[in-house]
C-alpha cells in the first residue's frame, strides 16, 4: 500500500527568473543563445523529491546537468511556485497563452512534446499571471 503523504513530494513548479542584463549563454547540447534581460518562467516537475528538485536549482554550487542550470548560473530565481496537482505541460501552455515568448526552443521540454519549458516574460515581474 502506498503512503498517501508520498504524493505531497511530486508534483510540477514554476521558477521566476531575473536575468539582469542581456547575456549570450551556451546552454549545453542546444547550443549558445542571446538571452534578453528580464523575467523569465521556468516549468517543470519531479516525479518523486519536489522540494529537492527546487533546492537543487536555488543552489549556485552544482554541475551542469539540465537546461535551466545553464541560465542560472548568470540569473536569480526571485519565485517559487508549487502546483501539487498539475501537470507541467498544461502550466506552461497557460503562460504561453498569456504572451510568454519562446527564446530557446526545446529548453526544457526534451521529454515532451512542447515548443519550450522556458518563456520570457519581459521586463518587469508585474507582467506574471498566477494562476
Amino acid at each position: 500500500m502506498r503512503c498517501p503523504l508520498a504524493k505531497l513530494d511530486s508534483g510540477s513548479y514554476q521558477l521566476v527568473i531575473k536575468l539582469a542584463d542581456k547575456r549570450r549563454i551556451k546552454v549545453g547540447r542546444l547550443g549558445s543563445f542571446v538571452f534578453p534581460a528580464g523575467y523569465y518562467v521556468y516549468t517543470g516537475s519531479a516525479k518523486r523529491g519536489l522540494e529537492a528538485r527546487i533546492a537543487r536549482h536555488l543552489r549556485r554550487d552544482k554541475k551542469l546537468r539540465w537546461h535551466i542550470d545553464y541560465l542560472l548560473q548568470f540569473a536569480t530565481v526571485v519565485e517559487v511556485n508549487r502546483y501539487p496537482n498539475k501537470v507541467e505541460c498544461e502550466l506552461n501552455k497557460i503562460l504561453s497563452r498569456q504572451g510568454g515568448k519562446v527564446i530557446v526552443e526545446r529548453f526544457g521540454s526534451s521529454d515532451c512534446m512542447c515548443e519550450t519549458h522556458l518563456l520570457y516574460i519581459g521586463g518587469s515581474q508585474a507582467n506574471i499571471l498566477h494562476q
